[in-house]
């Protein structure tokens, strides 16, 4: 099963990442100001990780990524750089499966 990592970065903003059962990390947020931020960025996660259409699909120069997108187009989260389309795919379908029942937990 997935779970939610909470943290706060150097700069003082709190940020989650979503992490795969197998610990690797399939999702990462901005940084926010109030832990409510985090909070909420995780319920609109859960809310719109299953909707194929929310993800925003990209390929660079670098690799392949994906955003996870809210209703109203704001990024919610980021993925990593994969190195084909098939891999960043499965990143999506990480998110899809982890999201609705990952844990919640607070990080260093």
């Amino acid at each position: 099963m997935g779970k939610f990592e909470v943290y706060k970065d150097k700069a003082g903003e709190f940020r989650f990442r979503l992490k795969a059962g197998n610990g690797e990390i399939i999702l990462s947020s901005e940084g926010y100001a109030a832990k409510s931020g985090v909070e909420n960025g995780i319920t609109s996660v859960r809310a719109n990780a299953e909707d194929d259409a929310r993800y925003e699909r990209k390929e660079s120069a670098v690799g392949f990524s994906f955003n996870l997108k809210a209703g109203n187009g704001q990024v919610i989260g980021t993925s990593q750089v994969y190195s084909s389309a098939q891999s960043r795919d499965g990143g999506i379908d990480s998110v899809k499966r982890n999201a609705s029942e990952a844990t919640v937990e607070e990080v260093g």
